[in-house]
């Protein structure tokens, strides 16, 4: 199963790929921002609760899409930018175990634990 879900999260990568690929950006704006949802981590900071609410709506594909289709549907490639960005990271951490956090700390996910 492990597999299949982590062909999957490839998958959705190489769709925000291709997305990316259809906006009117260079590559390196791509590369530059990819890990700019890692912010989200910033909320750890904090306590182990709003550490999980921060990092969890940086990664949320929920959101991306959200963003891209409303990009899309005013006409604001930056919007739909934001949205491939948030897409494409939250896939590729999902191939590495990286999923949602839970309250309890940061190594529970979704996904189960970081490292097992």
């Amino acid at each position: 199963m492990k597999t299949l879900l982590k062909t999957e999260e490839i998958g959705q990568f190489v769709l925000g790929l291709f997305l990316f690929s259809q906006l009117n950006f260079s590559w390196w704006w791509f590369v530059g921002l990819f890990f700019v949802p890692d912010i989200g981590m910033l909320g750890y900071m904090f306590n182990t609760k709003i550490g999980a609410v921060f990092y969890n709506i940086f990664h949320h594909k929920g959101l991306a899409i959200f963003l891209f289709l409303m990009g899309i549907y005013i006409e604001n490639e930056s919007l739909q930018l934001s949205g491939v960005i948030l897409f494409s990271h939250a896939a590729f951490d999902r191939v590495f175990g990286y999923g949602l956090k839970c309250f309890t700390g940061f190594k529970h996910t979704h996904l189960g634990e970081i490292g097992k």
